[in-house]
């Protein structure tokens, strides 16, 4: 069992940056496919960023050049650095770990971008 815990959201300017940190509790972490996705009221859950075990990054093409994801086997952590923020960030932001065949969510971490 994976249990995953989402940190560092809150209200920033647009413009502004914030770095979001997902730590996971569980043995096989390295093992695991991670990811970011975000949602907005009224919207469907979106990915934001993926990294997979082996390193591979994949991006929303909403965010590509502004955000950035990153892992830390040893603390069993997986970061997303979030630049340049627009409003159209605003969103309640999971963080998602895979490993077949479980798929495992945190409760997720609000990020407002508001003037």
């Amino acid at each position: 069992q994976e249990q995953l815990v989402e940190s560092g959201g809150g209200l920033v300017q647009p413009g502004g940056s914030l770095t979001l940190s997902c730590a996971a509790s569980g043995r096989l972490f390295r093992n695991y496919d991670m990811g970011w996705y975000r949602q907005a009221p009224g919207t469907q859950r979106e990915l934001v960023a993926s990294i997979t075990k082996g390193g591979s990054i994949n991006y929303g093409d909403s965010v590509k050049g502004r955000f950035t994801i990153s892992r830390d086997n040893g603390k069993k952590r997986v970061y997303l650095r979030m630049n340049n923020l627009k409003q159209e960030d605003t969103a309640l932001y999971y963080c998602n770990g895979k490993l077949w065949p479980h798929d495992y969510w945190g409760q997720g971490t609000q990020v407002t971008v508001s003037s």
